[in-house]
């Protein structure tokens, strides 16, 4: 019987596979070498602002753990939990704080979790200043525990 769908490349070097909007497909994974293959995925001018975001976070939070979850990078502190993460979809990038009602100003975005906050950072829009007030109060703040115990 034919597959119905294409098998992904296994080949060193081949490229990511992008999903809906743009998002590269990344395997699941911890550590900074698949956040990196994440990044390094990121289409067009949202891998400057992913490399951007990552400065941002390990700068402002000594011993940051990182991880891959559902193909976006995923931002933690041992013991307490994940804190931040991003997504790429067609004409922004989305930054999500898990305990982002908690920040300082609010960030705008919001959705059915009322605890998550959200800011979709566009081309030539990353506040760096204010992502890295918000990246350090919500470091400083218990974070979710929802895909594994960190």
């Amino acid at each position: 019987m034919a597959r119905k769908t294409p098998r992904k490349s296994t080949k060193a070097g081949a490229k990511p596979v992008l999903l809906s909007g743009g998002n590269p497909q990344i395997p699941k994974g911890d550590g900074d070498a698949p956040v990196q293959t994440y990044i390094a995925a990121m289409p067009g001018w949202k891998g400057a602002v992913g490399r951007r975001l990552d400065d941002l976070i390990v700068r402002n939070v000594p011993g940051v753990r990182k991880a891959v979850r559902w193909n976006s990078p995923w931002y933690g502190i041992e013991g307490q939990g994940w804190f931040v993460s991003y997504h790429v979809f067609t004409h922004y990038v989305k930054v999500t704080f898990l305990n982002g009602a908690s920040l300082r100003p609010v960030p705008p975005g919001s959705g059915r979790d009322p605890d998550a906050r959200w800011v979709d950072v566009y081309e030539h829009r990353l506040d760096d200043e204010q992502m890295a007030a918000w990246i350090r109060q919500a470091a400083a703040i218990p974070g979710w525990h929802g895909f594994d115990k960190l």
